[in-house]
């Protein structure tokens, strides 16, 4: 094992584990270095397990032991610290006792993650990690091909979402689209219908939308950001304006994770109807 414990937060050495509350921080300083954190021990396993490569990993004290075989066969420094070290030096209270600092691969290019795929769900602009591990793990339990981000949507390999998503971002095939304007125009080259995701009394249930669709029709989902929704232009562009139906009561959407996994759900079973 390369076991290194450490006393000082301020330890060069952990550089890349502080202030992991710093979003703007952690921003820079991960596209700097080309580098991930995964945070847990399941969420850690499961990185591995997709082939990512680790830089270091670091552990409190009490879960040196339980993380034994990853610190023996890894490669790469182990930091042990203390409790309060690692609280110190992320900004919280560390409870998983475990993280991992991870390279990161070159993003594939939307023709690599479309070749192929039947069932595509899109981004625009959806900016709270949060959200987006939640839509990945819904995309990946569910079976959808690809998801492709806007540009501005939130990173899927930043701490948060990948915890929410519990590693499903490790496995799930995505893109970046890299121009917003006319990125669709793309889609719609490639044979896939444009279904946006809306409660506007002018769309269609989806489970309808869907049943009219040839078994071999490309579909690409199009969902939009907390709150406002989809842009004026992407809701345009696309070919339908689909709806889940609701039952009232005062409620007329879901927020958009919930409405992500019934939408992922919806456009599977239309593959195998």
């Amino acid at each position: 094992m390369h076991i290194i414990e450490v006393a000082d937060p301020n330890d060069g050495r952990l550089a890349d584990y502080v202030r992991l509350r710093d979003v703007n921080l952690r921003k820079s300083l991960e596209a700097e270095h080309g580098l991930f954190m995964a945070e847990g021990e399941k969420v850690i396993r499961r990185a591995l397990r997709a082939g990512f490569v680790p830089r270091s990993l670091l552990l409190t004290e009490r879960r040196l032991k339980a993380l034994a075989d990853i610190a023996d066969s890894a490669g790469v420094p182990v930091y042990v610290v203390a409790e309060e070290v690692a609280e110190a030096l992320v900004g919280f209270d560390l409870h998983r006792g475990a993280l991992a600092s991870f390279h990161r691969r070159p993003l594939a290019s939307p023709a690599e993650v479309l070749s192929g795929a039947r069932r595509v769900v899109v981004l625009e602009d959806i900016v709270d990690h949060t959200n987006v591990g939640a839509i990945f793990r819904s995309a990946a339990g569910l079976g959808i091909d690809a998801v492709l981000l806007a540009p501005r949507c939130a990173d899927p390999l930043y701490r948060r979402s990948i915890k929410v998503s519990m590693g499903a971002v490790f496995t799930q095939p995505y893109s970046r689209l890299d121009d917003w304007y006319s990125g669709l125009g793309s889609l719609r080259g490639q044979g896939f219908r444009l279904m946006a995701l809306t409660p506007g009394a002018d769309s269609a249930p989806l489970a309808e939308a869907l049943g009219g669709a040839a078994q071999d029709q490309r579909i690409a989902l199009l969902l939009g950001t907390e709150g406002d929704g989809l842009s004026s232009r992407w809701l345009d562009q696309a070919d339908v304006r689909v709806r889940i139906p609701m039952a009232g009561r005062g409620v007329d959407s879901f927020n958009v994770t919930a409405a992500a996994a019934i939408a992922c759900y919806e456009l599977v079973r239309g593959v195998h109807r």
